[in-house]
């Protein structure tokens, strides 16, 4: 068993450990931004698959990323919308992000703010992290903890009494909307219908 309580779980974290929490779409295994090729490892990703940058709130955000100041407002304005929600957009990286998070392209980051209460209280505390859904890769993501368990015997998963979630994770991923030349062009759609 490798379930840990949520202060146990931040400190794997900092540790430098892969960890599994919900999300307000499927559960996650997260990791340090630095740390991001454990996650590619144990997942058995491709190095073409880029993580997803999670975050507690928009503003942890905003230093991975830049624009122009007129891009930062409408991203920002997307960011009030649908954030916390189930939109990653997929911005230009700053220099904060390490290439381990998109090493085949780590010009662009994928980010976003999930509208859980235990997603953000652990997001709250480690500072934003690397991201992907709880699966092997090419597989359907996981639902729950004794599947995660099993898969993935080494990743520390958050003890199901450290959370009682008031949203129900909807079980779709997010949807991916990129920024691409002054507008949005999508790259998945998933549980949120983006209003472009």
């Amino acid at each position: 068993m490798t379930q840990v309580s949520i202060a146990e779980l931040v400190a794997g974290v900092k540790e430098g450990r892969v960890v599994s929490f919900p999300t307000d779409t499927v559960p996650a295994l997260a990791a340090l931004p630095e740390k991001a090729e454990s996650i590619f490892t144990v997942k058995q990703r491709s190095l073409d698959k880029p993580l997803i940058l999670m975050a507690a709130d928009s503003e942890q955000i905003w230093d991975f990323v830049k624009g122009s100041q007129e891009e930062y407002e409408i991203w920002q304005k997307v960011a009030d919308k649908y954030w916390g929600g189930a939109l990653t957009l997929v911005l230009p990286a700053s220099s904060k992000v390490p290439s381990c998070m998109n090493p085949n392209n780590p010009t662009t980051i994928g980010v976003r703010v999930p509208q859980s209460d235990i997603a953000c209280r652990v997001l709250a505390q480690t500072g934003p992290l690397a991201t992907t859904s709880a699966n092997l890769s090419g597989k359907p993501p996981l639902q729950t903890i004794p599947e995660i368990e099993a898969e993935f015997p080494n990743v520390l998963t958050l003890e199901t009494t450290s959370y009682e979630s008031k949203i129900q994770p909807v079980g779709i991923p997010s949807t991916v909307a990129k920024w691409d030349n002054q507008k949005w062009q999508i790259l998945r759609q998933g549980a949120v219908n983006l209003d472009i």
